[in-house]
């Protein structure tokens, strides 16, 4: 099967060859035309990405100015076709980084020893589905997520992270654990991989650790707080700032410890900049225009995995 970008790909009924489904392909990810597409289907706009079985057949059209395909009824999931969901404006071929399943998927794929073949035969998939599932942040239908939950032993709660709402540490610990420190560059991206974190300070009340959302600007951390604040109160003494994750699922997690002199920032260029580069604003609403900046001194941090990883 090969196709171009804009060719319509039809999805059959294999017992009475009517149309199920039937969209544009609007991204292709091999040069030669061949499968996987993106495509956006016509009866939901969704885009997905999509591997197409025997009974998807491809029509070879030019769209022009104010054509359109044929509605047809809205399914979530088409016999014949593994999909997976595939965000707006993400570039054919330039993969983001993976999602929580996909990491899961993988992490558990890679301790229990099984390849990508073995592991989608079990599944019941094409090995290029369950490649993209690894490296991609999808949104799997609940019969492929039963299919790789079934092929590794674990459960679909599993996979998708049950009991993220509950309070971290809860879980059972790994049998066979094991803690490494994390190197300066290891922990400069993992920070640069989160808005939220806490900052420790001494207050008048006594000390206090209260979550900010921050950035990352030239190796250091700044933050839009309150005059009179508690986070206000890291101002002209050396703090100390964490962030860190817990992946509940797979009892695993890491952090990283930042640790200098905090400053605010009142040169109006500078507040400027940070304003411009802010990938939010704080959660907490209301006016929050003074910007504290913390220059490290020293970085730390620690991951838990297993052993054989």
């Amino acid at each position: 099967m090969r196709a171009q970008l804009g060719d319509q790909i039809v999805v059959e009924s294999p017992a009475t060859g009517a149309t199920r489904r039937d969209g544009e392909i609007v991204g292709l990810h091999h040069e030669d035309g061949t499968p996987p597409y993106d495509v956006r289907w016509s009866d939901t706009d969704e885009v997905t990405l999509i591997f197409p079985g025997p009974d998807a057949h491809i029509h070879h059209i030019e769209h022009g100015p104010g054509s359109a395909h044929e509605p047809s009824r809205p399914r979530t999931e088409q016999p014949g076709v593994q999909t997976a969901a595939v965000p707006r404006g993400t570039p054919p071929g330039r993969p983001p980084d993976p999602g929580d399943i996909g990491r899961r998927i993988a992490t558990e794929r890679t301790r229990q020893g099984l390849t990508r073949e073995e592991t989608a035969r079990r599944a019941g998939m094409a090995p290029e589905y369950l490649a993209y599932l690894e490296e991609h942040p999808a949104d799997p239908t609940v019969a492929s997520l039963i299919g790789v939950a079934d092929a590794l032993g674990t459960t679909t709660v599993a996979l998708r992270g049950g009991g993220i709402d509950l309070p971290p540490g809860l879980g059972q610990a790994l049998l066979h654990p094991q803690l490494l420190d994390l190197g300066p560059d290891e922990c400069r991206a993992r920070l640069s991989t989160h808005g939220v974190g806490r900052v420790a300070v001494s207050t008048p009340d006594g000390p206090a650790v209260v979550p900010v959302n921050y950035e990352v600007v030239d190796d250091a951390i700044a933050f839009r707080t309150a005059p009179g604040s508690v986070p206000a109160a890291a101002v002209g003494s050396e703090v100390a700032f964490e962030v860190d994750h817990v992946d509940e699922a797979m009892s695993q997690g890491w952090s990283v410890l930042v640790v200098g002199p905090a400053r605010a920032v009142t040169e109006p260029d500078a507040v400027r900049r940070l304003v411009d580069r802010a990938h939010t604003t704080p959660w907490p609403g209301g006016e929050r225009e003074m910007w504290v900046w913390i220059q490290p001194t020293r970085i730390t941090g620690r991951r838990i995995t297993a052993a054989e990883q």
